[in-house]
């Protein structure tokens, strides 16, 4: 491969081509629908459970109700998906929400209407009403209750590379902020950070929504945010996953801001006492092979006695920091896979390393990995929910072994 084949391949924006953004774009495209064009589909897709119902049946009286409750879930779900943004929870555009909730919600009155061809069909509707309580029942928890429960997750540290007699650092990690406009979870961190007083605050990427990653006013309301984070020893911040913050939008966003954008470098922070600890900040391409190149040379510019603390948006060089014995290792990007399931867990990471590293603490040798679930929410079509879940802010505490 010569070397501007190289270049071209490293410059490839690995998420965006992945199979799960290619769906999430195309149940994107309802956001420029008209009123009367999602009225039409959701039609469609009723008369569609009720036409599959019918066709096993025979039953027109069975079929109307079939599809009467569909249309009446359907509503459902719209009235959720519009007072989110009125409840300050999230803001993305409903028609692109509702329909992976629609199909889901379809396939599974289509699929009970094929089992009752043995189960009986009066059962059957009855079971399917039921399955469609349950499916709202959840998307109120998911969609409305959750997403408001920020969870500070508090956490300890101890490395041998602080001094016996060094006073506790305490860090406070925000991750995957993924801001649509400024919501109930900003304010809750925003007066935390004026309880706890932190003495070191660190930001691991993805600040804004995909839904908004070219709107100026969401731009303007994540700086407004974040000229409002302090702390003692400073602020720093990195870049997310390139999909989303947008180098071009996100870069500029930081020049007026009292934050450090560490991309791809080191800096050194006199404590208390003297003591000294090393921050590494890494740019996020998703390319392993080549993040993990710049650790490498970046890693070089610190002392290897003093402690380390990375910071990159993704748990996807955790082998990487586990070799170069880095005390610290924060970052988010998994949301904890922000939908899991009781057993299964995760549905989707998002990571090169699946569900090795989706969310909490993990520990090899020397180096102490967190995986942040973040704050915010996906964007696109995703729609914005999460199960089992909850959105959260670390507060770190480093203490000398």
């Amino acid at each position: 491969m010569s070397e501007q084949a190289v270049a071209e391949e490293l410059d490839r924006d690995v998420m965006a081509e992945r199979h799960l953004h290619k769906i999430m774009v195309l149940f994107n495209m309802p956001v420029g629908w008209s009123n009367l064009q999602m009225s039409l589909a959701m039609l469609l897709l009723a008369m569609l459970c009720g036409a599959v119902w019918l066709l096993l049946d025979s039953n027109l009286t069975l079929a109307l109700l079939v599809v009467g409750m569909q249309l009446l879930f359907f509503l459902g779900d719209v009235i959720i998906l519009l007072v989110l943004p009125r409840m300050r929870i999230s803001y993305g555009p409903w028609p692109a929400q509702f329909f992976p909730l629609a199909i889901l919600r379809t396939l599974a009155t289509i699929t009970l209407g094929v089992v009752a061809v043995l189960t009986g069909f009066t059962w059957a509707f009855i079971i399917a009403l039921l399955i469609q309580l349950f499916g709202t029942t959840a998307l109120i928890w998911g969609a409305v209750i959750e997403p408001a429960k920020l969870q500070v997750t508090t956490l300890e540290i101890r490395s041998t590379r602080l001094q016996p007699d060094t006073n506790p650092i305490r860090i406070l990690h925000i991750s995957d902020l993924h801001i649509e406009r400024l919501s109930r979870r900003e304010d809750t961190i925003l007066r935390f950070i004026e309880t706890s007083q932190p003495e070191l605050i660190v930001l691991t990427g993805d600040y804004v929504n995909l839904s908004y990653n070219r709107d100026p006013e969401t731009y303007r309301q994540v700086t407004e945010f974040l000229g409002q984070l302090s702390a003692p020893y400073g602020v720093f911040a990195t870049p997310g996953t390139p999909t989303v913050d947008v180098r071009e939008n996100l870069i500029p966003m930081f020049d007026d801001l009292p934050l450090t954008l560490m991309f791809n470098q080191s800096q050194v922070l006199t404590l208390g006492e003297g003591q000294q600890i090393a921050l590494l900040g890494l740019d996020c391409t998703h390319h392993v092979a080549k993040d993990a190149a710049v650790l490498r040379e970046v890693i070089k510019q610190v002392p290897s006695d003093l402690p380390q603390i990375l910071l990159y948006h993704s748990p996807e060089l955790m082998p990487q920091a586990t070799e170069q014995e880095i005390d610290l290792y924060l970052c988010g990007h998994t949301h904890g896979g922000q939908v899991r399931l009781p057993i299964i867990g995760p549905l989707l990471t998002s990571s090169h390393l699946g569900r090795k590293y989706v969310m909490g603490l993990y520990r090899d040798g020397r180096t102490n990995l967190y995986v942040s679930r973040g704050v915010g929410l996906e964007g696109l079509s995703a729609p914005r929910v999460r199960l089992l879940a909850r959105p959260e802010i670390t507060l770190v505490t480093l203490r000398p072994a």
